[in-house]
């Protein structure tokens, strides 16, 4: 999970950054930037809605003096579930139009939602992940894991993989691949990991001057 963190802080960080680079009136370049952060939230749901559902229920259930921390956990995904309300509102503007009030707009609702998200993984990180060292057995962590990756459609998850490579340890890297079934890994090497690499250099190519 704190590898997939990293995932979530870079690109909550990096996204609003391309939203500014977006030129005045380049709907194109928006329409491909709306769709990274399409890609974006909808990842964050999946993770978020696993946790709900899989995490929090066993924590309450077998941590029953820690419910404060637990309660709070969900309190903060209710949070940053509303700045995505802003952020939702804001994307189809912009993406529209690609013009710069409402691209300013969007980059201060994805700063925001950037405040609430990273309030949140430090705090589970630092509270809530050694209960869940204690009280989960690895078959239930592990289908955390499942049921996120569940949630991204085929076509997207050589690009989820390589998100969370890029942000691994050569350990952690050969980890996550150890995971992945046999085909997935050939095609990880095949084509995947040159996919994902032209992906990274097209979407972050405006921001190499700043």
């Amino acid at each position: 999970m704190v590898v997939v963190h990293r995932v979530f802080r870079r690109e909550s960080a990096t996204l609003p950054r391309l939203v500014r680079a977006v030129p005045d009136g380049d709907t194109a370049r928006a329409a491909r930037v709306a769709g990274a952060l399409r890609d974006y939230t909808m990842g964050l749901h999946h993770h978020h809605h696993a946790e709900d559902e899989l995490i929090w229920p066993l924590l309450r259930d077998r941590a029953p003096l820690d419910e404060e921390r637990v309660g709070r956990m969900q309190l903060q995904h209710e949070e940053i579930d509303r700045t995505l309300t802003a952020v939702a509102e804001w994307l189809p503007v912009w993406e529209r139009s690609a013009d710069r009030i409402s691209g300013e707009e969007l980059a201060l609702a994805l700063d925001a939602h950037r405040t609430a998200l990273l309030a949140h993984l430090d705090e589970e990180e630092r509270s809530v992940l050694p209960l869940v060292a204690e009280h989960l057995t690895v078959a239930e962590w592990d289908l955390v894991g499942e049921r996120g990756m569940d949630g991204i459609p085929k076509n997207k998850r050589m690009l989820a993989l390589g998100a969370i490579l890029e942000e691994a340890t050569p350990e952690e890297r050969a980890y996550f691949l150890g995971r992945v079934p046999l085909i997935g890994r050939l095609l990880w090497r095949s084509l995947g990991r040159r996919q994902y690499v032209a992906h990274r250099r097209a979407m972050r190519a405006p921001l190499a001057g700043e």
